[in-house]
């Protein structure tokens, strides 16, 4: 079994009910990465908390100094595991997120947090280009509708049409209970 660690992605406020981005169904989202959360910390697994952060105060989510950028309470972090601060959609891009998983020998991570179309998406491939080996939880993921070119999609949609690709060529995508034992 390759060491491996739990990465959860952006579960911050802003992307729940009341938020300035509200997802699709984030409460069923962060129950399920709570339980991975649990499942982890009770396998000893290393745990790393991502949180996006906007460099803007116009930006449309995500803040700086602002409650709806915080990591939602359903998946806190405890002391001693790491809360990395990005501000680009790649997890890895300037956070020391790869440091951390090379000192601690992970040789296998898996994902789970928010949009599926962009931080997952991102940091999956980013994973997989560093050689880990990838899990990501499509169950504990959430998107967020989308259009382009007059195409519109839900959110469903949207995240189905990012996890076939990842699945395809980049990570074992699974279901919550696919994990947690």
């Amino acid at each position: 079994m390759p060491k491996t660690a739990l990465i959860l992605v952006d579960i911050q406020n802003d992307y729940f009910d009341g938020g300035d981005w509200p997802l699709h169904q984030m409460e069923r989202v962060s129950t399920n990465a709570a339980d991975l959360l649990t499942d982890a910390r009770e396998k000893g697994l290393v745990v790393v908390h991502i949180r996006h952060e906007n460099a803007s105060s116009e930006a449309p989510f995500f803040r700086p100094g602002t409650a709806g950028a915080e990591i939602h309470v359903s998946v806190a972090p405890k002391a001693g595991e790491p809360v990395l601060t990005k501000a680009r959609a790649n997890s890895f891009h300037d956070t020391g997120l790869l440091d951390i998983l090379r000192e601690a020998k992970i040789e296998a991570v898996t994902i789970c947090g928010a949009m599926s179309q962009m931080c997952i998406d991102a940091t999956a491939r980013a994973a997989a280009d560093f050689g880990f080996q990838v899990t990501v939880v499509e169950d504990a993921c959430g998107a967020k509708e989308m259009g382009f070119d007059g195409v519109e999609l839900n959110a469903v949609q949207v995240h189905a049409a990012f996890m076939a690709p990842l699945a395809m060529g980049y990570a074992k995508v699974v279901k919550t209970d696919d994990v947690v034992t």
